[in-house]
């Protein structure tokens, strides 16, 4: 009998859509310690103000401003819960993600967190900002598809 995928919690960052638009995403592992991955899993997590720096000198990537709670059981041992995370990319990804990082108005934000193979991976994209008429315009974009989706459910 096969195996069955456990769900894991998926910690996403639901203001990257709103205040961004997503170019290109990658996907990247991060370092933890065991008790930062046991407060994944119980959903103890935001990125909603992280941001990813990349370190030129060691071309490495970082994740800063996320929080990650403390776990509840794991006593002396515990985590500092706004500390930089290192994140694990291939060469050529960061250098990509360099040049794209260049560019006026692009930035490096994480979109998820979650676990794949019972390891931590984090997506995360090249983004650039939006402007107050793009958010506007997203909303209504937003709220025509619901009405189509109610007309079309109601006329079933």
């Amino acid at each position: 009998m096969a195996k069955k995928e456990q769900s894991t919690p998926v910690i996403q960052n639901r203001k990257a859509n709103h205040l961004y638009f997503v170019d290109e995403t990658f996907e990247v592992g991060i370092m933890l310690i065991g008790s930062e991955v046991k407060s994944i899993r119980d959903g103890k997590c935001t990125i909603g103000e992280a941001w990813i720096d990349i370190d030129e000198k060691k071309n490495e990537l970082w994740l800063v401003g996320a929080r990650i709670d403390e776990y509840l059981f794991a006593n002396r041992f515990n985590h500092i819960p706004a500390r930089r995370r290192k994140l694990l990319a291939h060469g050529h990804e960061i250098e990509k993600m360099r040049k794209a990082k260049e560019q006026k108005g692009c930035t490096l934000i994480p979109l998820k967190l979650y676990f794949k193979n019972r390891r931590a991976k984090l997506e995360m994209g090249i983004c650039r900002g939006k402007d107050q008429h793009d958010k506007r315009q997203t909303i209504m974009e937003r709220d025509a598809k619901m009405e189509m989706d109610r007309a079309a459910k109601a006329h079933k």
